[in-house]
């Protein structure tokens, strides 16, 4: 069985890109190369995929789904060839969603945009986000079955709660607990 490469996998190299972005272009190769990638890249991919990851990030800040879905759709007609069908490796035909010989960036921009649209697409419009921690705000895909995720990791999650749990136990925090769970008084 040949795993689609335009679906979680590309997300998941879009939130590491934003998250610690690669310093050189040696870097961003081993990035990629870890990912399933295998191009090439100089300082002019490193610079280009920058912009692109502020410009995915401008997805995943999006205020609603439709802005969500118009900034990704630039992306997509950025990033936009023809599908075809390809056994480039020997490992089997798959569909490719960009033209041949593109440079990294390229790559990137192809794989992230479509993967993205994918990832919303398939699992809902609202499956991108920042952390709720104030002081975090890292952005994250949600994979979640449930698809209620709301932190980037459960060390923010649980931090969140026990700061939640805190103010809840002071008088001020406990009135405001009650205000807005009469029941629970």
């Amino acid at each position: 069985m040949h795993i689609n490469p335009y679906g979680e996998a590309p997300v998941r190299l879009a939130i590491d890109l934003a998250v610690d972005p690669p310093a050189t272009a040696d870097a961003l190769v081993a990035r990629c190369r870890a990912a399933g990638v295998e191009i090439p890249a100089g300082d002019v991919d490193l610079g280009a995929v920058r912009t692109f990851v502020d410009a995915w990030l401008g997805v995943v800040d999006a205020a609603d789904s439709a802005d969500r879905a118009a900034r990704l759709n630039a992306l997509l007609a950025a990033a936009s060839a023809y599908p075809r069908v390809t056994d480039h490796a020997g490992d089997g035909w798959h569909v490719h969603y960009r033209a041949a010989d593109l440079p990294l960036a390229g790559v990137l921009r192809a794989l992230i945009s479509v993967g993205t649209a994918l990832h919303l697409t398939g699992r809902g419009m609202h499956r991108l986000g920042r952390c709720l921690v104030a002081e975090c705000r890292t952005p994250f895909a949600d994979f979640s079955r449930t698809g209620r995720q709301r932190y980037c990791s459960p060390g923010c999650a649980n931090r969140d709660a026990v700061r939640r749990h805190r103010a809840s136990r002071t008088p001020a925090g406990r009135a405001s607990h009650q205000a807005q769970d009469p029941v629970a008084g």
